[in-house]
């Protein structure tokens, strides 16, 4: 792997911990504003909740990871569109692993439907989807911005020709 590339992944990664931090944050926020729980069914078991937003961060990172290993670092450009598909993603994700485990672990088999549109009905969904598109929006800024760059940064005194 070229430096380039560990550089990308460990941003990636970085990255992805926001974005989680930043998802459960804005749940939190959320559901204290406007008293709604992120589940509203009491049958859906404790996992459905945390597994559906593990799934969009797992999601986000696998995208931030191709987006920064795909090309080189004189090719990074912000990537405005990749980054509204990585929010659309995550956003289809989140509802789809709901819609998923919910079955599973309530065993009402044909409630699904029932569980998706209670979900798209509330902020949260649409919450994974904002804050996936800003936070790989901004990685691709950061590795954009790294353009012409080479090696690890330096200190003043370690820069040859100073």
């Amino acid at each position: 792997m070229r430096d380039y590339q560990k550089y990308a992944a460990v941003v990636a990664v970085f990255a992805a911990v926001l974005y989680g931090a930043l998802v459960v944050a804005a749940f939190g926020m959320i559901s204290l504003a406007t008293d709604l729980d992120v589940i509203s069914q009491t049958d859906a078991g404790p996992l459905v909740g945390p597994s559906m937003a593990a799934a969009a961060v797992v999601l986000v990172f696998v995208l931030m990871l191709t987006l920064g290993l795909r090309d080189r670092p004189n090719r990074q450009r912000v990537a405005v569109g990749y980054s509204l598909g990585t929010g659309v993603a995550a956003f289809a994700g989140f509802i789809v692993v709901g819609a998923i485990l919910y079955p599973i672990t309530s065993g009402r088999a044909f409630d699904a439907l029932t569980f998706t549109e209670t979900t798209l009905a509330r902020p949260f969904a649409a919450t994974t989807g904002v804050l996936a598109f800003t936070v790989t929006l901004l990685y691709s800024v950061i590795l954009a911005s790294r353009v012409g760059e080479h090696g690890r940064p330096l200190w003043p005194w370690e820069r040859p020709g100073d």
